[in-house]
């Protein structure tokens, strides 16, 4: 008489699953924010403030529209181990452009123009990177400085000037969310579909997880990184256009005094994604985005000095990537 023998890892039982769920970066970081949020807004009412008003509510998903677009595009690079510098420099040409077309054309071919621009651009740094076999760090940053260099050789100042009718993605509201939310939410579900639900996302991880082992195994780990930049340039587009509606006009400024780049990127790493690739998702990076959107919140209702402001978040990014590391090696062991 024969009996069918179950490894005891084959059967989780439901405290496991627990276990294994709150283990996950992505939940991890929106318990986090949930955290930040409460005890914000309990200081803040000690200092005799209010945090969650309907007004910095609008602020707060405001603020996050533009960093949660650029950093989600950020996810995806990360993913497959590489990296994107040149976003802040893109986002400043993209209002550039927006403001400029709109001024002379239509918002459609403004829209189009900049989408345009963006996923050329995203396809340059990929290609530089793959082909060329350049270090990502060193090709984005080439393209940064490439694109800062045209924009203060043709611009002193904002130039343009942006559609009324396209403003309303940047103002309008539905009670205190605004309506740019839901782009960055439309983004957002796209991009985890892909990452999630598709062979190109399967093949994202992989290349990020070994890209040597992945290509043995049939990946176009090439085209993969190619295509995860032009999808990161493109949602760098989108923030762009949101911006632009936003400021009313093209800024050479737009997206590097927002700092959109290190931003990201510490959006990305708070979520859980390992900057060596292969873990990680869109998911987490979203809660990346709002702790620090919340934390900027808490910072201006307390005025607290803007060196300081930078000293808390480093903190918070050091603690969070130390707890992660510890995480996985604990897994490994």
């Amino acid at each position: 008489m024969t009996g069918t023998t179950v490894a005891p890892s084959a059967v989780l039982k439901p405290d496991a699953v627990r276990r294994s769920r709150l283990a996950d970066p992505a939940v991890g970081i929106w318990l986090a924010a949930a955290a930040v949020i409460v005890l914000g807004w309990i200081v803040v009412a000690l200092a005799g403030g209010q945090l969650l008003t309907r007004t910095n509510i609008t602020i707060i998903l405001s603020n996050s529209v533009a960093l949660g677009l650029v950093a989600v595009g950020q996810s995806l690079v990360i993913l497959t181990g590489s990296l994107d510098l040149s976003v802040a420099y893109l986002i400043s040409l993209g209002t550039l452009v927006a403001a400029e077309t709109m001024a002379s054309g239509s918002v459609l071919t403004a829209v189009v123009a900049v989408l345009a621009m963006s996923a050329a651009a995203g396809l340059a740094n990929g290609l530089i990177v793959t082909g060329l076999k350049v270090n990502a760090f060193i090709a984005t940053l080439g393209t940064a400085f490439i694109l800062r260099g045209w924009i203060e050789d043709n611009y002193t100042g904002p130039a343009g000037k942006v559609s009324a009718s396209f403003q309303h993605l940047g103002y309008d509201r539905i009670g205190p969310i605004p309506v740019s939310i839901f782009l960055l939410a439309a983004v957002a579900a796209v991009l985890w579909f892909i990452t999630r639900r598709t062979r190109l996302g399967h093949h994202m991880y992989a290349t990020g997880g070994d890209e040597h082992a992945a290509r043995l195994s049939g990946v176009r780990t090439r085209r993969t990184v190619v295509i995860a930049h032009v999808l990161c340039s493109l949602c760098v587009g989108a923030a762009a256009l949101f911006l632009a509606a936003r400021l009313g006009s093209g800024a050479p400024w737009a997206g590097t005094e927002a700092r959109y780049d290190l931003d990201s990127i510490a959006a990305v790493v708070l979520g859980g994604t390992a900057l060596a690739g292969g873990r990680g998702g869109v998911l987490g990076t979203l809660g990346g985005v709002l702790l620090l959107a919340v934390l900027d919140s808490v910072f201006n209702q307390l005025s607290i000095d803007p060196f300081f402001k930078n000293v808390v978040r480093g903190v918070v990014i050091i603690a969070a990537v130390a707890l992660y590391a510890r995480r996985g090696s604990r897994r490994t062991a």
